[in-house]
């Protein structure tokens, strides 16, 4: 599966709305909606000027919706679908963020660091009580994103 506009991501990500999954291995579920906002907001809050980083605290959560099995193996597919639409950097991510968290330090040394962040921000999304807003407040931040790395009249 691979995501063509912002909308259809919009649609996707409106549809984790009530949909459970879990922050981390072993924890409580959680709903995925509220989850990927609060998970992108602490993220916006520590890393402002870093909208890939924030987007990818967004849309982590496709994954468990669309492949709810091996969560590397979603992490992948998930990566699959949301990079033609916002780039390799977000899709390098939301991969990464999926793959074996015992493992440390990231494989990938040139996001490390960037994957630690979402790791942290996942985890502490579902403790934050914090109002996060409405996912029609990142739309701007995505079709951004999607402009630079999407093909030619896939941005909506």
């Amino acid at each position: 599966m691979e995501l063509r506009s912002v909308e259809e991501l919009m649609d996707l990500l409106h549809a984790c709305r009530g949909s459970r999954g879990t922050a981390c291995p072993g924890d409580a579920p959680v709903d995925l909606h509220e989850h990927a906002l609060q998970t992108a907001a602490l993220l916006r809050r520590g890393r402002p000027a870093d909208k890939e980083l924030q987007v990818a605290g967004l849309v982590h959560v496709v994954g468990q919706l669309l492949w709810p099995g091996d969560p590397a193996a979603r992490a992948h597919r998930a990566a699959g679908a949301v990079g033609p639409l916002l780039g390799d950097r977000v899709a390098s991510l939301v991969r990464l963020h999926g793959e074996d968290r015992g493992r440390e330090p990231v494989p990938d040394d040139r996001f490390a660091e960037d994957v630690l962040l979402l790791r942290q921000a996942d985890e502490s999304a579902g403790t934050s009580g914090l109002d996060a807003g409405v996912l029609e407040d990142w739309r701007t931040v995505l079709e951004l994103l999607s402009s630079r790395h999407a093909p030619l009249g896939a941005a909506d």
